[in-house]
């Protein structure tokens, strides 16, 4: 190791200030170049810098510097130096005198080898940045622990007397022991709820009723529905109806009104499901369907709207809703048991048969629900009750109503015109079947009918009108109804073992 040098380079001795070494910078090494390599990126010849002298441009030196246009005269003469003087913008401060300051050299009476002037000072190994203080101290800096809250400067935010903290619990003793003592002597009073050898049913939350159920579709179609009282000198009864129309008008069954209309003393009365009563007029009559119109003078109805009944299957829930044996309001819940049953009954007082097609339901239907609704699980209207089919006189699950489509359909004829035509092919039938088929037999054909223009004979065998299958006599008869008049249809028919289709258009009954 070198000894130690002072800032100008002279040996001095081997410790600075009689603490801390101080270390001599190394010696600078010079290694010889080769002449190869130095003639391959020396400098050239001639050039004593690292740079190369810009060659003059155009014989004059400098000629090729591009310099800024000169400023504008108005910015010369607002910014630059007045005229014949040569101050900046920076000038040094002046003292009292007037004589600019000189800043004296902070390091002025130090020796010119100050570590931190002399580029050439060499390095000093100095003290540490930090240094470990005395024990003492640490202990000190340790903060005392402070004056600890008592209970209380802690419930109440300041300071209490003992002895209104302690009133203040007796009080809370004497509410709390007064209280249990009152639910005490409550408990002790005799209540049959609260015996101890009584066990008590546990009862659940109230049962919920979703959209869709049975009590939802039954509160809302219920109003639609009223109860048909007819009472006479000679007639009394009570049956349904619907109320189909905004202004009063109720679909209902022929054979409930028939009585009023025979005894002319007998009158109709609605009433509704919220006791209302208003006297009835009929509208409208088709006995061969069993269904009538009446009107009634009300404000603000509930209507029950139709649905479509072609789209009902076997099994679908239906509600029928009506006054059966007097008893309005009743809702009965059963399914479709069958489609497209054809229904025969006897005309009132010798009337013309009735004959319909009818949806076949399992839903307890008894009398007094005739005319009233048979509702899908949407609570749309789909079919009119009109009859059940019993050996006791009761229900057996056997119903059948009209369908809606067809019920539409004549309600609409009745009140606009207030009376129906039906399609018809003027022929004579009863219902046959043979061991291979069965259908309807023609027993006489009417000369000017339908039947007879298009070529039927007696004896033929009616077993398909369109597209519906025919089995018997009742079939055909809902089969041709179920075209408009005009219509032609073709007629397939057996006759002496030949099948046959004829084209018959349809005239009216």
């Amino acid at each position: 190791m070198s000894e130690p040098q002072q800032g100008n380079g002279t040996p001095r001795s081997g410790v600075d200030d009689g603490a801390h070494r101080r270390l001599a910078p190394r010696p600078l090494h010079r290694p010889n170049v080769d002449p190869n390599q130095a003639a391959v990126f020396g400098r050239p010849a001639g050039v004593p810098g690292a740079f190369a002298e810009r060659p003059p441009l155009n014989g004059h030196r400098g000629a090729g510097v591009q310099l800024s246009p000169p400023p504008p005269e108005a910015l010369s003469t607002a910014f630059g130096r007045p005229r014949g003087t040569a101050e900046l913008l920076q000038r040094p401060p002046l003292d009292v005198h007037g004589e600019p300051e000189v800043e004296p050299v902070f390091w002025e009476g130090k020796p010119a080898g100050d570590a931190w002037r002399d580029p050439g000072a060499s390095a000093v190994i100095g003290p540490p940045a930090v240094t470990e203080e005395p024990a003492e101290k640490a202990e000190d800096v340790r903060s005392a622990p402070g004056p600890q809250l008592s209970v209380p400067e802690l419930l109440f935010g300041r300071r209490v007397k003992p002895m209104g903290l302690a009133l203040l619990m007796v009080a809370a003793l004497l509410v709390g022991a007064a209280g249990g003592v009152v639910g005490w002597l409550l408990g002790k009073v005799d209540n049959p709820l609260t015996d101890g050898g009584v066990t008590l049913a546990e009862v659940q939350p109230g049962k919920e009723r979703p959209v869709g159920s049975v009590s939802d579709i039954a509160k809302r179609v219920t109003p639609s529905v009223v109860s048909i009282e007819f009472k006479g000198a000679n007639v009394a009864g009570v049956g349904s109806g619907v109320v189909i129309d905004g202004g009063g008008y109720i679909l209902t069954n022929d054979h409930v009104v028939a009585p009023a209309v025979q005894d002319t003393s007998a009158k109709l009365t609605v009433v509704f499901t919220d006791g209302k009563r208003a006297i009835a007029q009929i509208v409208g009559r088709d006995p061969k369907t069993d269904l009538a119109v009446i009107k009634v003078q009300v404000d603000n109805p509930t209507v029950l709207q139709f649905g479509n009944s072609d789209e009902l299957a076997v099994g679908d829930t239906v509600l029928a809703i009506g006054s059966p044996l007097s008893l309005s309001n009743t809702v009965t819940e059963g399914i479709v048991s069958a489609l497209h049953r054809p229904v025969t009954a006897a005309g009132e007082n010798g009337g013309p048969q009735i004959t319909y097609d009818a949806i076949q339901t399992d839903a307890a239907i008894n009398p007094g629900n005739s005319g009233g609704a048979l509702v899908d699980s949407s609570g749309a209207l789909v079919g009119i009750n009109s009859s059940i089919r019993t050996e006791t006189g009761g229900s057996v699950g056997l119903g059948f109503a009209i369908s809606g489509n067809y019920a539409r359909k004549i309600s609409q004829a009745l009140i606009r015109d207030g009376q129906v035509k039906h399609a018809d092919m003027n022929v004579n039938v009863r219902s046959a079947s043979a061991e291979t088929a069965e259908g309807a037999q023609v027993q006489n054909v009417p000369e000017g009918g339908a039947a007879a223009a298009a070529g039927i004979q007696e004896a033929d065998v009616i077993t398909r009108v369109g597209d519906r299958t025919v089995r018997n006599a009742a079939e055909l008869t809902v089969a041709v109804r179920n075209h408009e008049i005009g219509d032609t249809v073709p007629v397939v028919l057996a006759r002496q073992g030949r099948e046959l289709t004829l084209q018959v258009t349809l005239r009216s009954d």
